[in-house]
Formats: structure tokens, sequence, C-alpha cells
């Protein structure tokens, strides 16, 4: 008996696909009560002070290492190592961090930056 393999794409679209669920769990999963807000598993960690912000930018690095795998170039790859150290920064603050996390997706804006560019090197 042999067991299922498991393959990932790893196309363009793949990619975006992988990446969006996991902007949607870090930034968007749960609906906060009475409000349009939503936050993810970054907002949490971030109730963890230092090593949950640590944590939530390990995670974040996923997407950063998929746009260098699609040849991203430095200038983009700077600005969504930006939006990682602001969450970072900012998400190490406690109650702030989680607050500015309701506001701040930034694992959602480093895949709509790496969408737009895959997008444009597709035409």
């Amino acid at each position: 008996m042999t067991s299922p393999s498991i393959t990932l794409d790893m196309t363009p679209s793949g990619t975006i696909e992988r990446l969006e669920w996991l902007a949607w769990v870090t930034d968007s999963a749960v609906r906060i009560p009475f409000t349009r807000r939503t936050v993810g598993a970054d907002g949490a960690l971030s109730l963890l002070p230092g090593v949950g912000s640590l944590l939530g930018a390990g995670i974040s690095l996923y997407v950063v290492a998929e746009a260098l795998r699609h040849g991203v170039p430095a200038r983009l790859l700077t600005r969504m190592g930006l939006n990682i150290a602001a969450d970072t920064l900012l998400g190490a603050v406690p109650v702030l961090g989680f607050v500015f996390d309701m506001f701040f997706k930034a694992n959602r804006r480093n895949v709509t930056l790496l969408r737009r560019h895959l997008q444009e090197t597709a035409r």
C-alpha cells in the first residue's frame, strides 16, 4: 500500500490561493461582535507580549519567501518588509497592538502586493 502524496500548486495562482488563506487566518478569521472589524491569529498572538509579535512576524515572512520564489523585485520586497516591521513593532505594544491589528493587516497588504505584481508580469 502506498501513502498518498500531497502536492502543492506552485504556480502563481496556486501561490495566491494559499497565501489568501494564510492572510485570512492571520488577519481576518474572527469578526469582532457588534462591529465590522475582524482579527485573526496575528491579533491573538499580539496579546502575548514580545513573543507573540515575533511568532506573527515569522508567519508573515512566509509570504515574503513566496514573493522571493516568484522573483519579486527588491523594491516590492522592501515594502513588504516594512509592512511586517510595522505590524511587529506596533503589535508588540500590549492592548494597542491588538487594536492596531484590527486596522493594519500586513499579510493581506502583502498578498495584494504580490497578486498585483504577478498579474502585471503575466501580461
